[in-house]
């Protein structure tokens, strides 16, 4: 019985070893992450199927690290793995230590991957250690530098982006409508050249004669001021016809700071909406979930700026589950409004975006009241709609309308501004929605996530706990018992035997 079970337990160890190998070998995993972290999503696998030539990824990763960074060159290392199977070769890889010698450090430098210090904790001293986290993709005289591939990193959508970027021959073109006081390009400037990585943009002026050129994936109509002529919007309604990709951000309603005064905004579009069952309201949306503008104090013979909490710039954290708010955490808007559907069943809508559970709308115009003291029987309304996209099936049109026309504005070069982080991303993911693209949107807010047990119902943790200490111990004694009844079995036989020759 000894020699058995010595035997059973060199089997198992063995089999075991054979799987850790053979999966080594070829790559064999099986991804049980909730949200398939691990697996190649279909953008990447259309991305690098479609490759006609070799890239090469050269990786820039310094070694000796704290285990949570050599986790992440792991994660990388076997992400590339997957990108060489699913490209049937196509893609091809190298990891190099940049710290081994001096040429490995110049030629990341020369890729514009530049080094950073990293906390090592050592006995009871903490010091910092200079290291190479970055990574080049390469195709022919073409290379895309992806200088930070940070632990928990959406790796896949800059390394899949930077693929894209270098094996594209002919970009999609994105039109941005002017003429009729809408911004510049030079004012989106972070908008523009996040768009640029992968699409063609240019300023779009209609004609009375010539179509929208059907070379347009999509047309962007972001804040006009002026009003827009009805041969203008026959343009429109010819490209929308013909399945075309509109995105319109619009103001319905503006204020003005310094006069403190809201008013509203009539350039026509709002009632071109309408005929696609949109209605835009000439309405200030108030949210208690909101930001701030500073206002001047006097303090004696001084001027203090302070921050005051100001309803009309509501911060959007309500988002219905669509591929143009995926991985959104906040928006920050400027005196946007409500959107309400009234079309009818040959229209697909789809609400977006919502204001907070506290809310409210107030119908333009407004004389802004900075020292106001708002309660919560100033907002008693929820969840007011101010981003939604329609689709008509009868066309293969799509449309996505925002209600705010200034939230992706940096304004003039010698005055922007930082954007919302997230406003970027909004209107990014519905450029990529509406194109139609590779499904790129899908993988921007893609990262390793970690679940803290902290932020789990107590409930759950409790379960979580008792199976923890509770599961060992059960499969021990379950082992045990079937050992036991196992061999009282293997008794009662052999007594039955010598019973059966006596």
């Amino acid at each position: 019985m000894r020699q058995n079970v010595y035997f059973t337990a060199a089997l198992i160890i063995g089999i075991i070893i054979v799987i850790n190998l053979l999966s080594n070998e070829f790559h064999l995993r099986i991804d049980l992450t909730r949200d398939r972290q691990y697996t190649l999503s279909k953008a990447t696998e259309n991305v690098v199927r479609d490759l006609e030539v070799p890239v090469t990824i050269k990786a820039y990763y310094s070694e000796d690290l704290p285990p949570y960074v050599m986790k992440a060159r792991k994660d990388f290392h076997e992400l590339l793995i997957e990108y060489a199977n699913a490209s049937d070769g196509k893609v091809l890889y190298e990891f190099i230590n940049p710290s081994e010698d001096e040429k490995y450090e110049t030629e990341a430098l020369n890729y514009g991957i530049r080094p950073i210090l990293i906390d090592i904790r050592e006995k009871d001293q903490v010091k910092q250690q200079k290291a190479f986290l970055g990574a080049v993709a390469l195709l022919g005289d073409k290379q895309e530098t992806i200088p930070l591939l940070q632990p928990g990193a959406a790796m896949e959508y800059g390394l899949t982006t930077a693929i894209r970027k270098i094996s594209l021959t002919n970009k999609p073109s994105i039109g941005f409508l002017q003429g009729h006081g809408e911004p510049s390009l030079q004012e989106m400037i972070e908008l523009n050249e996040q768009l640029e990585i992968l699409y063609n943009t240019e300023p779009i002026y209609l004609s009375d004669s010539l179509p929208i050129d059907s070379g347009i994936k999509v047309l962007a109509v972001v804040r006009p001021m002026d009003s827009i002529p009805q041969s203008d919007l026959d343009r429109l309604d010819e490209f929308v016809a013909r399945g075309g990709r509109l995105l319109v951000a619009i103001n319905t309603v503006d204020g003005d700071l310094r006069s403190l005064y809201g008013y509203p905004v009539t350039t026509g579009l709002e009632n071109w909406l309408l005929k696609s069952g949109i209605l835009v309201d000439l309405s200030f949306v108030i949210d208690a979930s909101c930001g701030s503008v500073m206002v001047p104090q006097q303090l004696g013979q001084y001027t203090l700026e302070t921050k005051v909490s100001f309803p009309f710039i509501p911060i959007i954290k309500t988002f219905n589950d669509h591929p143009v708010t995926a991985g959104l955490d906040a928006l920050m808007f400027q005196f946007a409004s409500t959107i309400n559907f009234i079309g009818d069943s040959t229209i697909e809508f789809t609400p977006l975006a919502f204001t907070s559970d506290r809310s409210n709308s107030l119908r333009a115009p407004q004389q802004f009241d900075i020292q106001r003291t708002w309660t919560r029987a100033d907002f008693p309304r929820q969840k007011l709609l101010v981003a939604a996209a329609i689709e008509k099936q009868s066309t293969n049109a799509k449309m996505v309308v925002i209600s705010d026309g200034d939230f992706i504005i940096n304004g003039p070069p010698q005055q922007a501004r930082r954007l919302q982080a997230d406003n970027l991303s909004f209107f990014y993911n519905a450029i990529d929605w509406l194109s139609d693209d590779t499904g790129l949107v899908s993988l921007r807010t893609k990262a390793v996530t970690s679940y803290p047990i902290d932020e789990l119902d107590d409930n759950v943790k409790t379960i979580l706990k008792y199976v923890n200490f509770s599961l060992p111990l059960i499969l021990v004694i379950g082992y045990g018992l079937f050992r036991s009844h196992r061999n009282r079995i293997r008794k009662f036989q052999r007594m039955s035997e010598n019973y059966d020759k006596e």
